[in-house]
């Protein structure tokens, strides 16, 4: 197959869960099909994008000057749109000059397929143009802004959560329809889209890690020692931070005065710098080059976040490391994981403590659950059985009959 692989937002580094997930399934695809990949994505110093031509057919790549969000100038750009009818994601990142050099990549060559990673490459794409165009879905995005706004308590981010909420609903449901194939990564995303367009138009592909990278260590486990991994400028996490500082890790002290939490990941924000500062025993790391030794050294591995969609990748890369998790039901959502199986899920403060506290005091039962979550992840969730599924459901539209894959989702 010649396909055309469109991404808003670059693809390394390989510091986001949507840029880890696309990365693996391009690389398998690429070994055995011509990938043009096309990409538009803030300018930034040591930019390796180019680095990327020894994997793929053509890399097009276009840096762009874009404020950064919570800059006065960033703040300055999103009012100036904010009637523009259009979720900010894909106004900041969908510039004229990009469409343009889109069209006139696909009046040049010629593809069986373009596939649009994510929802913020939507506002390019030419939708009518004469081959299948593909929306790949990492989440539900209108759902990640409803559920940033029943939590929210800022009066000020809450209408800002509102109005994208809708603007991305109502762009969501437009590119749905006008896609010839979604490709949703769980069960639950596939559920809600089938409320807009006919479920037979939907896949699910899984969620994969690298099984190699991520493994069980022989490091020593610090006793008492929490772990939490992932970008900290994506809000979600932020806001599964301090919900966790604040509602329960007070109750774990009240057992176990010592516990630690290191918070690992990219551009953490002032504020939650200043929350590490007033709080003894959190540590904030920012960007670190290899995430395992903190994942290793902690004796639990924790995903507290109350906003978000599609799945987490960071679960299974702890998972698939041995370690014991403890998870709300968004953290875990869209997995095929059982609670008190693989993993440990509680949604109310209490419960969430309770559990910590368990493993944290239990050194054989965080061995069985680490044992449980390695060997699911490992029989079915390696990056190259996921990027057969989503070959798979390529060639059904390039060449149809073609029998697609099928998994197990929840």
């Amino acid at each position: 197959m010649k396909i055309l692989w469109v991404k808003a937002g670059g693809l390394v580094p390989l510091d986001t869960g949507g840029k880890i997930r696309s990365f693996h399934i391009l690389r398998e695809l690429a070994r055995r099909h011509d990938v043009t990949f096309f990409t538009f994505y803030p300018e930034h110093p040591n930019d390796m994008h180019g680095d990327l031509a020894q994997l793929f057919t053509r890399v097009i790549r276009h840096p762009l000057r874009v404020s950064r969000t919570r800059s006065f100038s960033g703040l300055s750009h999103y009012a100036r749109h904010l009637f523009s009818g259009q979720p900010y994601q894909i106004v900041k990142y969908c510039q004229p000059r990009v469409a343009v050099a889109l069209r006139e990549l696909l009046r040049e060559h010629t593809f069986d397929l373009v596939v649009c990673d994510f929802l913020a490459a939507a506002g390019i794409i030419p939708w009518h143009f004469r081959c299948p165009k593909v929306l790949f879905t990492h989440n539900v995005e209108a759902l990640i802004w409803k559920r940033h706004f029943e939590v929210a308590r800022n009066p000020m981010w809450k209408a800002i959560c509102w109005h994208e909420f809708r603007t991305t609903a109502r762009a969501e449901r437009r590119y749905l329809n006008l896609a010839d194939h979604v490709l949703a990564v769980s069960g639950a995303d596939r559920d809600f889209f089938a409320l807009v367009i006919e479920r037979a138009k939907i896949t699910v592909i899984p969620t994969g890690v690298d099984l190699d990278f991520f493994r069980p260590g022989a490091e020593e486990e610090q006793p008492n020692t929490l772990v939490f991994t992932g970008s900290m400028d994506w809000m979600p996490n932020e806001d599964g931070v301090f919900y966790f500082v604040e509602k329960i890790l007070p109750r774990i002290r009240r057992q176990i005065p010592s516990v630690s939490l290191f918070l690992v990941g990219r551009s953490p924000s002032p504020r939650l710098l200043e929350l590490a500062r007033t709080n003894d025993g959190v540590q904030v790391t920012g960007a670190v080059e290899d995430i395992r030794p903190y994942v290793h050294r902690g004796a639990a591995y924790i995903v507290p976040l109350r906003v978000g969609s599609g799945t987490r990748l960071k679960i299974f890369e702890a998972m698939a490391m041995g370690k014991a998790v403890v998870s709300t039901s968004i953290g875990a959502e869209g997995l095929p994981v059982r609670s008190g199986r693989d993993v440990l899920i509680a949604d109310d403060p209490e419960e969430f403590a309770d559990g910590v506290v368990g493993l944290l005091q239990d050194r054989v039962r965080r061995g069985e659950l680490g044992r449980a979550a390695r060997q699911l992840v490992a029989q079915q969730h390696g990056w190259d059985v996921v990027a057969q599924h989503f070959e798979s459901a390529l060639e059904t539209l390039v060449r149809p009959g073609t029998e697609v894959m099928t998994t197990r989702v929840v």
